[in-house]
């Protein structure tokens, strides 16, 4: 049987996971739109608009499924529509890949967590993560679940804000977030693919948590410009979704991907991540 990844909501970390398996794979990815489905086409992607798309034939053909989609409030998009039609076929399946969030966790005032943290999340968004998790917990898959902190890469980053003037850096005391760059996503999923243990939970994240501010500073020393203004959180003036990342500060532990996947991260601190960025922005296409 071909190896036949079924990808839903394949978007920039599932995208990032395309070129590392090799030519024998079949992959089926998910998307929302006709343009979307278009670049997936030219990335030798199989795309499928979904929600919408009949998807009994890429089931009937998966042998591993990765699920990005972010759940909503009626729960995970894809059981909600699909469980039946998975667990039909859960016995061809030898690898289940679920994106979940450090979110989950909560706010631990600058403290270390790792797998084995009860899960205590101080958003509502954390909160359905936990639910989507469980979900799929329940059922009788070879289930792995990535929980994912802040994500970096390609066109994600702080060079646009610095560039065009909006950077700012928010000052709370004590903030701090773990963040992984695009890369090292794509590796980890690789990593398990290829050793899978069903049951097993991965914290991705780099070896540096640091204060937002410091990223934002650090990348307008490398553009050699103007570190942006410091600016207090009470005061700020934010989006209620932006000022919401800031009720959570922890650091995340990613001793495992390291241990049982032997994984060794490209990007294991922020300063290496950007400027890897930045070089590849200067290298010709």
């Amino acid at each position: 049987m071909t190896k036949t990844l079924l990808s839903f909501g394949h978007g920039f970390s599932a995208r990032a996971l395309t070129p590392l398996l090799d030519d024998s794979w079949r992959i089926i990815g998910t998307t929302r739109s006709e343009e979307k489905a278009a670049a997936l086409l030219a990335t030798d992607v199989e795309p499928r608009i979904w929600p919408g798309a009949e998807m009994t034939p890429a089931l009937n053909a998966a042998t591993h499924l990765l699920i990005s989609a972010g759940p909503n409030e009626d729960g995970d998009p894809v059981l909600a529509e699909l469980r039946e039609n998975i667990m039909a076929r859960r016995d061809q399946f030898e690898w289940v890949g679920y994106l979940s969030t450090t979110g989950v966790y909560g706010d631990h005032q600058g403290g270390w967590v790792d797998e084995t943290t009860p899960l205590s999340p101080s958003t509502k968004r954390g909160q359905l993560r936990v639910e989507a998790e469980s979900a799929w917990q329940a059922l009788d898959l070879p289930l792995h679940i990535f929980r994912l902190a802040g994500i970096y890469g390609p066109g994600r980053g702080p060079f646009s804000k610095v560039r065009n003037g909006t950077a700012r850096r928010i000052i709370k005391q004590g903030q701090v977030f773990s963040r992984i760059h695009v890369d090292d996503i794509a590796q980890v999923l690789a990593a398990s693919i290829a050793q899978p243990n069903p049951g097993a939970i991965y914290n991705l994240c780099d070896d540096d948590p640091a204060p937002p501010e410091d990223v934002i500073a650090h990348a307008a020393e490398l553009l050699g410009m103007p570190i942006p203004p410091a600016v207090d959180f009470e005061t700020a003036d934010m989006t209620p979704m932006a000022r919401s990342f800031y009720a959570e500060s922890k650091k995340v532990r990613n001793d495992r991907i390291k241990t049982e996947l032997g994984v060794t991260l490209r990007h294991p601190d922020y300063k290496s991540g950007l400027a890897a960025l930045l070089a590849a922005e200067t290298q010709p296409h």
